[in-house]
């Protein structure tokens, strides 16, 4: 249990809450989550759902109606063709995570992850055994991977390299052309591909690329995704993985041993999801890039405060580096002086270092309120 780590920005929201609690005023940028509600149709169709008797215990990997919408989306969208036995539904998307690292990673092996980066990964990989090696994504090179460096990190003993496109916290994007290297390093070698593509309809630009739609990769990889941040679900919990059928097989097992299954009803509005209109997701995603826009250009506008604009995902990462203080230090200051919860860019791996995550899952005027916040707590340093 030692080896596990926790999620910092859960933290920084119960100190948050804690403030609020004692009536001080707090704009909430710490938590990846988005403000809007889940689209009606689709509280519709669990509702239908539930009403008609779907809630008892489904098929381990997934309601068969569900994996076949999955299967379709995945091959009109990502370019993906999957079928039902590749692919199994979990409850959220971090099971995908830690199911990966259970089957594959152990003792003496290797797994190069995004630093910084989503913390479960290191964390899930510690649990393994497995060493964590960091995949630096550095501001100059615009939160891309580096990929002679990468080449140099590949050895004997890597098991597995984990992608997430567009990222969290950076909200970079690695390019078409990086994919395809970073396949042609690992084609047809003992190494795996986790792709958390959770972000991939959260876009402002070229839509990202599946290293799984590439010639000999779709066995190599294992795909994260779920409905938590296109949808506004995250309650629901549901996510899914698609991998080849060796793989599913065990995952499935892995779930027998520990969630039975996802909820059924909430499968049941998951293909709605996908099948229904996809006018909220949209919307969401231009309202997503609206506040990027604002947030990017505000933040740049603040003495000692510099931010590249992300190309995905709802994060800005701006670098604060120049004010002298730990990353945790100014984000611990910002929350309790300020009045705006961010999270450190260590919460996120020690490249981030120097950096700030702000989610911009939050309305604009309350962006607006946070931004003069940030200024006044940054001219009193």
């Amino acid at each position: 249990m030692g080896r596990l780590a926790t999620e910092s920005a859960f933290q920084i929201l119960a100190r948050a809450n804690e403030l609020e609690a004692q009536g001080k005023s707090v704009i909430h940028l710490e938590i990846g989550q988005p403000d809007f509600k889940t689209p009606k149709n689709i509280i519709e169709a669990a509702y239908k759902a539930m009403n008609e008797g779907k809630t008892g215990y489904g098929p381990t990997p997934g309601a068969v109606q569900l994996r076949e919408a999955i299967a379709e989306y995945s091959a009109s969208y990502k370019k993906v063709n999957t079928g039902i036995d590749e692919i199994v539904v979990t409850p959220g998307g971090k099971p995908v995570m830690f199911f990966t690292m259970l089957m594959l990673c152990q003792e003496g092996d290797e797994v190069i992850y995004p630093n910084p980066g989503f913390p479960i990964y290191e964390s899930v990989i510690n649990f393994s055994g497995a060493k964590p090696v960091p995949m630096p994504l550095l501001e100059k090179n615009n939160f891309r991977v580096d990929l002679a460096q990468l080449k140099k990190d590949i050895n004997d003993k890597t098991r597995l390299i984990i992608i997430n496109n567009p990222g969290n916290p950076t909200g970079g994007m690695f390019s078409a052309d990086d994919i395809r290297a970073i396949a042609d390093m690992v084609r047809g070698k003992n190494i795996y591909i986790l792709s958390d593509e959770i972000y991939d309809r959260i876009i402002f630009g070229e839509q990202p690329l599946s290293i799984a739609s590439l010639p000999g990769m779709k066995d190599q990889t294992i795909i994260l995704d779920g409905f938590s941040k296109t949808y506004a679900m995250t309650g629901w919990r549901l996510g899914y993985g698609i991998m080849n059928r060796e793989l599913a097989g065990h995952m499935s097992m892995l779930m027998v041993n520990s969630a039975s299954c996802a909820a059924t009803m909430t499968q049941w509005a998951a293909i709605e999801a996908l099948k229904g209109p996809q006018d909220a997701a949209a919307e969401m995603t231009a309202a997503f890039k609206e506040r990027r826009d604002y947030l990017v250009g505000a933040l740049n506008n603040i003495k000692g405060v510099s931010c590249a604009k992300p190309e995905g995902a709802f994060y800005v990462f701006p670098n604060i580096s120049s004010f002298g203080l730990l990353s945790k230090q100014f984000a611990d200051r910002l929350l309790e002086e300020g009045g705006v919860a961010a999270a450190g860019g260590t919460a996120f791996g020690s490249f981030g270092e120097g950096f700030l995550r702000l989610s911009y899952a939050n309305s604009l005027p309350n962006l607006k309120i946070a931004v003069e916040r940030i200024a006044a707590f940054c001219a009193g340093l």
